[in-house]
């Protein structure tokens, strides 16, 4: 694809001056106690959605939304990473960065593909003023997966279909299907959420084709980051309806499984869920890699929350990478990666055990704030109305996050109201324990960060805390009578940042 040489040049010196504002705050950012161990960060700012996963040549891309000048949101670029292993990751130059007029006010989300060995990549520019709103498609491709030059016939989309969408228009995803190039692009018309089709031969030239999928009035004006990719013979679509701090219990993420009329365009939704129930959690994108898996990355973090690394010059991270799996049933889960497992240190293992209330703590000697924790409970032989964790406690018990459930109410409970600099408040999320009236809860600790994965990723939850650094107490609880523990692991998880 042809690009403009003046653009090229335009463009690779807005790179240069967005890496060197990124390098000037590194060492602002290291001395934060919060910065994470084993998640996804990018050097400093800024940053919210992955966008473009791809598994290229060998390796995992992601790029990611970062405004690179503060920690504050603004501009946004495309930050750049690669790993040979989802688990280690090589920072790269920024990719995109906005010098065209059509984005001017930034490079939002999109995908990316190999179109013929090149790594093309396809985002919305975005213009944005007050009263006035413009967003439109564009492509950039790179040769060596490192430097993007900008397609000089951009943009390949300008103007949203009235009769469907609105100047929300945006977060291209584009996949390939018997001989033809679709794009998923995330809109709303009167109130509503939606996904319109495109399709196109050369990648170049796009038809309207409709509205592909729809939610249901009242949970979000428009959708962001649709996502898209068959997994054993079903089609699954995401999305992540856009909503406003007021709107906090609206589902901020969805995943419909079903098929995909490529006739009518229209997907034809068989079952439809929740991705990840903690408030935590938005703008999740897939790659598919060699193995033929789906792995799946969210943006950990949210517009609104309270953001105490921004005095440290960064804010937001990535969430573990997470594998989809389609149950029996036709539901989706979400596990995290194998991969992950090369962290793993310091192994302490106990049970079948019998925990009753009161009783002495069992890992009072275990200490950490990066810690895997994987529990399984025997409702049947338990009598408790509470049990669980009690997460990064202090030694005087004023600081602690407590990861409970609640048998009664068939719910997982998550008390961040001691969690350190932000109270988080109370969460409860809909739990039911196998046929077998066993619970297993999964749980990722990362220095500022929660991840829950029950009943084997039927059920996640991601949160954000900022204990004190000296908070570090690990406690297995239970209230009202004893809870059976059939087997309890706990790992200590090495850095990958060195």
């Amino acid at each position: 694809m042809l690009s403009n040489k003046q653009t090229d040049a335009d463009h690779q010196e807005s790179v240069f001056k967005a890496m060197k504002a990124l390098t000037d705050m590194q060492p602002q950012v290291a001395a934060d106690p919060h910065r994470l161990r084993y998640h996804f960060m990018a050097p400093a700012a800024w940053i919210n959605d992955p966008n473009g996963m791809i598994f290229f040549k060998g390796e995992y891309h992601l790029f990611y939304q970062i405004h690179p000048f503060s920690a504050e949101n603004g501009l946004k670029h495309w930050g750049h990473a690669k790993s040979r292993d989802l688990i280690h990751w090589e920072h790269l130059p920024i990719a995109l960065a906005p010098t065209e007029e059509f984005e001017r006010n930034g490079c939002f989300s999109g995908s990316a593909i190999d179109h013929n060995g090149v790594l093309t990549v396809f985002y919305t520019g975005n213009v944005a003023s007050t009263g006035y709103k413009k967003q439109v498609q564009c492509i950039a491709t790179s040769e060596d997966g490192i430097t993007f030059r900008k397609y000089a016939g951009n943009p390949v989309i300008s103007d949203f279909p009235e009769l469907d969408g609105s100047w929300d228009f945006r977060d291209p995803k584009v996949w390939h299907h018997d001989g033809v190039w679709y794009m998923a692009l995330g809109s709303g018309k009167d109130g509503t959420g939606n996904a319109l089709l495109y399709r196109s031969s050369n990648l170049l030239e796009w038809a309207y084709v409709g509205v592909m999928a729809e939610g249901p009035p009242g949970e979000g004006e428009y959708w962001n980051c649709p996502d898209f990719f068959s997994l054993e013979g079903k089609d699954v679509l995401l999305a992540s309806p856009g909503v406003s701090p007021q709107d906090q219990d609206v589902r901020t993420n969805i995943y419909r499984v079903g098929q995909l009329n490529y006739e009518t365009g229209k997907f034809e939704a068989e079952w439809e869920s929740q991705i990840d129930y903690g408030p935590d959690f938005y703008a999740p994108q897939t790659l598919i890699d060699d193995r033929g898996r789906v792995i799946l990355i969210g943006w950990m973090d949210m517009w609104w929350n309270p953001m105490p690394t921004k005095a440290y010059g960064w804010t937001g991270a990535m969430t573990v990478p997470r594998v989809v799996k389609l149950t029996p049933d036709g539901r989706l889960a979400f596990e995290p990666a194998p991969e992950l497992q090369v962290l793993r240190d310091g192994h302490r293992a106990y049970g079948p055990a019998t925990v009753y209330p009161d009783g002495e703590n069992r890992l009072s000697e275990v200490q950490g704030d990066s810690l895997e924790i994987i529990a399984c409970f025997d409702l049947d032989a338990s009598q408790t109305t509470e049990f669980g964790f009690r997460l990064r406690r202090s030694t005087d018990g004023t600081q602690e996050t407590v990861v409970s459930y609640d048998p009664a109410c068939h719910e997982l409970v998550v008390d961040r109201t001691k969690s350190g600099l932000v109270d988080g408040g109370v969460s409860r999320v809909r739990l039911y324990p196998d046929e077998h009236r066993m619970l297993k809860l999964h749980m990722f600790i990362d220095r500022s960060s929660l991840e829950v994965f029950a009943n084997d990723g039927s059920v996640n939850a991601t949160y954000r805390l900022y204990p004190n650094p000296d908070s570090l107490g690990l406690a297995l609880f239970a209230q009202g009578g004893p809870v059976q523990v059939t087997s309890l692991d706990v790992w200590k998880l090495k850095s990958v940042w060195g």
